[in-house]
């Protein structure tokens, strides 16, 4: 898969995509603000397979040439809770097989008195499952996100 397309679809398009292609794991989605540039707010509702019910997440930093996203958790995913702030870098570079790498670097820091479990463990499972599947759609729609 193409690093643009797989870019478009699974990280600007997520919100659209992720209900029907891992309803499992993402209840519904919608944006909240903006329409995918930066400032823009959306917001995830999850299925009991991820530790927290929903997320808002606020995109800081758009490069689509470059593939690359960064956004911080705004609401919900365990902020004021468990997390007192979390950051992700999103990037999807080509591969020397004409595939894609995609780097997830999330960076949290948790409120004091707080011990984190399976949930990172989890929620690195379920990012997993998302991208597979949009993999897994791109190769059986060539002509989407082109």
């Amino acid at each position: 898969i193409y690093a643009a397309r797989l870019f478009r679809a699974d990280v600007m398009d997520w919100h659209s995509l992720a209900p029907k292609l891992a309803p499992h794991i993402v209840a519904s989605a919608h944006p909240v603000e903006g329409e995918g540039s930066i400032g823009s707010v959306r917001q995830f509702n999850f299925t009991s397979v991820m530790p927290f019910s929903f997320m808002k997440e606020r995109l800081d930093f758009v490069d689509a040439d470059k593939c690359e996203c960064k956004s911080t958790l705004i609401e919900g995913g365990g902020i004021g809770v468990a997390i007192e702030t979390a950051t992700s870098n999103i990037k999807v570079e080509p591969s020397a097989n004409g595939g894609s790498v995609v780097k997830v670097d999330s960076t949290y820091k948790l409120l004091p008195g707080v011990e984190v479990k399976d949930e990172i463990t989890k929620a690195k499972d379920s990012v997993t499952a998302i991208f597979k599947a949009a993999e897994t759609y791109l190769v059986a729609s060539p002509d989407a996100y082109n």
